[in-house]
């Protein structure tokens, strides 16, 4: 992991922002394989934060805001999935949900838990992701759709 000096703000949003993507990637690799959240955590801080890649530089990521939202959405990903089931039709349950999509509700449902960011703020993020990984568009506004009722749920004084 490299070193990081000082920072700007528009510079500690970007290292946010790193910090989501890389929970979304460290959650859909922990359900796809029998890593445990330590193995993966450490993983991803020592070799994909600021990592090269076929000569394109990752970006570097909030390694304190990574760890809580990888921890909190292992931690408390039953209530989170319930919050999420709640949020779908009846018909879709989470565990019917793209692999993709579920790490990214979690991620975003440990946000809601954490009163620093603003659900507007956490919603937007966790959208943009969901059209990075899904450009078509359709997944995205889904995303939004399910994140508005679950932040509605999880922080209603928000709104």
């Amino acid at each position: 992991m490299t070193e990081v000096g000082p920072v700007s703000g528009n510079q500690k949003r970007k290292m946010r922002s790193a910090a989501r993507l890389y929970a979304v990637q460290a959650l859909f690799q922990m359900e796809h394989s029998s890593l445990t959240v330590d193995k993966v955590r450490l993983e991803f801080l020592d070799h994909r934060f600021g990592a090269e890649y076929d000569g394109v530089e990752m970006q570097e990521g909030d390694a304190d805001h990574f760890t809580r939202v990888l921890e909190d959405a292992v931690n408390f990903q039953g209530p989170i999935d319930q919050m999420t089931d709640r949020a779908l039709v009846a018909k879709w349950p989470i565990a019917r949900i793209d692999p993709t999509l579920r790490a990214v509700f979690r991620a975003a449902g440990a946000e809601f838990r954490d009163t620093a960011t603003p659900p507007k703020v956490v919603i937007s993020e966790y959208v943009d992701l969901a059209a990075a990984f899904f450009p078509d568009g359709k997944e995205s506004k889904f995303v939004n759709a399910v994140l508005d009722h679950m932040a509605r749920e999880a922080r209603p004084e928000a709104f």
